[in-house]
């Protein structure tokens, strides 16, 4: 099946315009794929909940191509600064000691209003020539037989304006209401705490009211308001409190004039100091899951599959990694490089992550929630090295192979995935290498490592290597080489990028296909652990999925599971020469 054919059938329509909705419109556009997305708003969608990436997203947004974009339009996280009774009290930095490290250049997320993250990635999405269509509201979602398709399926959408269209898969990317969630009839069990109540909105200071190198946050016993300082602008900042109560305890809806009787209650500026007021929203606390994330041809993604407390700034980021795990699933089904089960990997992998976030945000909310009854207490009990994402892997996934081909189970058997919050049989946030063998294990994120280039001698980076839309072979040692020669003959560089990893003592030609990089600090084989594998030093062949996480770790002469590896996620038998023999 091809993509991106002559007639009306788009390949995918995604139905949310947020971060989750671009991030996989931008991935799969790269792809090749004809990829529409739409938005019931008349314009595009102006929020500020979402604070920015975290780590692990700007790894994602790198890999997108526009990172450094990002990075130029944010901020670094901000030191807290703490009052009580109106009288600063405490000041804490929760990033003051994270730093780059070899295999994580990002150390911590960046601060960036999410109307501006999204305007980037919208300008990027119109590089591939697709523009967000505004104003188009889905009613109506069913599945049908097509006899003229290659795969004989299709999904009817229904718009409010009485348009059916068709398109071959569809993805919910539009948000905690989603519509396409709803008309799948997919349940949404959670909670709602309807005693934890927030109020938000983007307001203006008047200049100079407050130090804007600082994340103010007040608490008292009969309130709280925070405010820090949205990058980009001279005055804007972010407002959070504890809503106005009515005479029966019941939260009074925001109001301009109600953001500044907070802000004089709590802090020591006056009301008038806040000039303008927007995007005023209440938040309650939800804690919610959908019980799957795909009906046939049509998949939930972000807010639509999952909603959850704030705390650790995960709900946007969540959704960012829920889009890179589906955008390469769905393009090489797409392209005919795969079996379309390879897409029942989506739900396995993302949902038990899902309902693991929704463990994490809760406990560090409760611990937040404790902390600042106590004088000096804030935002910071909510930060954990989990909130930076970069330890959440798939070990129990079937995507997942040691050498002889079975999913890396945690502990070892057949481990139950977790279907609801609560259920805690699979750690989803293993970090890598916290295991007795002290390397990452198949599943785990693919770490980093910074090398050169043996073609130019510039410097450059593992991920840069992994960055596009391909699989990589990283050989490790000159046992490697075959297997990287099989590879790059069976597969175009495309579909299945080769990388030779020289260590700086290997002398000789550094030639070959596909690209080749030298590990002159030695931080790729530390990293890779590849002196692991096997007794005979030939060295390793590790195969990193496209969404940076290890598919197979495997000593260099064992050709026959990178061969039964790449069938496993391209569904092709021209690997059969690989190892000598077929798995």
């Amino acid at each position: 099946m091809g993509m991106g054919t002559a007639d009306d059938l788009a390949d995918v329509l995604i139905v949310g315009a947020g971060p989750t909705g671009l991030v996989l419109a931008c991935d799969l556009a790269r792809r090749g794929a004809a990829v529409r997305i739409v938005d019931r708003s008349c314009a595009p969608p102006r929020t500020s909940r979402a604070k920015g990436p975290n780590a692990r997203s700007l790894e994602i947004l790198d890999d997108l191509g526009v990172a450094e974009e990002v990075l130029a339009a944010g901020s670094a996280p901000l030191p807290m600064l703490k009052y009580r009774h109106r009288l600063p009290v405490a000041e804490t930095d929760p990033w003051a000691d994270s730093a780059p490290s070899p295999d994580a250049p990002y150390a911590r997320g960046r601060l960036i209003a999410q109307w501006r993250l999204e305007e980037i990635l919208r300008d990027r999405l119109a590089g591939y020539g697709v523009r967000v269509e505004l104003g188009r509201e889905v009613v109506g979602l069913a599945e049908r037989a097509d006899r003229q398709q290659a795969d004989g399926r299709q999904v009817d959408v229904t718009f409010a304006e009485g348009r059916t269209e068709r398109v071959r898969y569809v993805v919910g990317c539009d948000g905690a209401h989603s519509s396409v969630r709803k008309l799948l009839g997919i349940g949404f069990a959670g909670t709602t705490a309807e005693d934890q109540v927030m109020v938000c909105g983007d307001v203006d200071l008047a200049e100079g009211a407050l130090d804007r190198t600082r994340w103010h946050q007040w608490f008292d016993e009969d309130g709280a308001v925070m405010l820090c300082p949205i990058p980009g602008t001279r005055t804007g900042w972010w407002f959070q409190a504890g809503p106005e109560r009515d005479g029966r305890g019941r939260p009074l809806t925001p109001t301009a004039d109600g953001f500044r009787r907070l802000l004089a209650r709590h802090t020591a500026l006056p009301g008038r100091a806040l000039t303008r007021a927007e995007l005023l929203s209440t938040y309650r606390v939800n804690v919610r899951m959908a019980d799957r994330f795909r009906a046939g041809r049509v998949f939930l993604a972000g807010d639509a599959a999952h909603v959850h407390a704030v705390a650790g700034g995960l709900g946007m980021n969540t959704g960012i990694q829920d889009a890179f795990n589906l955008g390469w699933k769905l393009g090489l089904v797409l392209a005919g490089r795969a079996g379309a089960e390879l897409l029942d990997t989506y739900e396995e992998e993302r949902l038990p992550v899902a309902a693991r976030t929704l463990d994490l945000t809760s406990e560090r909310l409760r611990a937040t929630l404790e902390a600042i009854r106590r004088p000096g207490g804030g935002l910071d009990a909510a930060i954990t090295p989990d909130t930076t994402g970069l330890g959440v892997g798939y070990r129990w996934s079937s995507l997942a192979r040691d050498r002889a081909g079975a999913s890396q189970r945690p502990g070892g058997g057949a481990t139950d995935i977790p279907q609801r919050p609560g259920d805690d049989s699979t750690d989803t946030s293993r970090q890598p290498g916290d295991d007795s063998t002290g390397i990452p294990q198949a599943g785990d994120r693919a770490p980093d490592a910074p090398c050169v280039d043996a073609a130019t001698g510039a410097r450059t980076r593992l991920h840069r290597v992994f960055a596009g839309p391909r699989t990589t072979v990283l050989g490790f040692g000159p046992g490697s080489e075959a297997v990287l020669r099989e590879v790059a003959a069976a597969y175009g560089d495309a579909e299945v990028r080769t990388c030779r990893v020289y260590a700086s003592y290997e002398g000789g030609a550094r030639s070959g296909p596909g690209a080749a990089v030298v590990d002159d600090e030695g931080h790729a084989a530390a990293a890779y652990g590849t002196g692991a594998f096997g007794d005979t030093g030939s060295g390793a062949v590790v195969v990193v999925r496209p969404d940076h996480h290890l598919g197979l770790c495997a000593p260099a002469d064992d050709g026959r599971s990178v061969h039964a590896y790449l069938r496993r996620l391209h569904g092709s038998e021209r690997f059969s020469g690989i190892g000598g023999r077929r798995p």
